[in-house]
């Protein structure tokens, strides 16, 4: 969405695109570095400006020298679940036994904990956006985005690339998985 209003999006293509994710996965390598060996950071003065993928643990390790805006996507931890065993499926890793009653109680401690992250250090500006909403209302959720984001952005555009054709890990449960405790 990110990239079709306007947005550069920093990524390296080194992941990509396959039948888990068939626009790709838009994703920048040194981030998934941010944990490891003192998390070398001097990729981010080139980031200022770009949409740059960065899973929610990853978060954690962002030096507060920076100012940053976080849309954080949410979504529904069944789906979650179930997206990760057919993404580790089709790369045929090993899919976990642990019960996904288990997995979800850790993905909810886990989130509960960045959200206090994100809540207490100054230099994070944060917009919530649920998965579902992103889905069945995609120009309100793309007018939201936008207004957070502050720069003029194609909201037709941003609409127009929500392919409901990957939503394809659809809960039959209540929706009510996004609240922590």
């Amino acid at each position: 969405m990110l990239q079709a209003g306007g947005v550069p999006i920093l990524a390296d293509d080194t992941r990509i695109a396959d039948e888990g994710n068939p626009h790709g996965y838009f994703e920048f390598e040194p981030v998934k570095q941010l944990d490891k060996n003192g998390g070398d950071v001097s990729w981010l003065p080139n980031a200022r400006g770009h949409a740059v993928k960065i899973i929610s643990f990853l978060l954690t390790w962002l030096p507060e020298t920076y100012d940053y805006q976080v849309v954080f996507m949410e979504r529904n931890l069944d789906e979650v679940v179930a997206s990760q065993k057919k993404l580790l499926a089709l790369r045929g890793e090993d899919v976990q036994n642990d019960p996904d009653e288990m997995t979800k109680e850790m993905f909810r401690n886990h989130l509960e904990q960045v959200k206090r992250l994100l809540a207490v250090r100054r230099c994070f500006r944060t917009l919530p956006v649920k998965y579902h909403d992103v889905i069945d209302q995609p120009f309100m959720e793309a007018r939201r985005i936008a207004g957070f984001v502050g720069t003029p952005l194609d909201t037709d555009r941003m609409t127009a690339a929500i392919d409901r054709g990957l939503y394809r890990n659809r809960s039959s449960r209540s929706t009510d998985m996004y609240r922590t405790r």
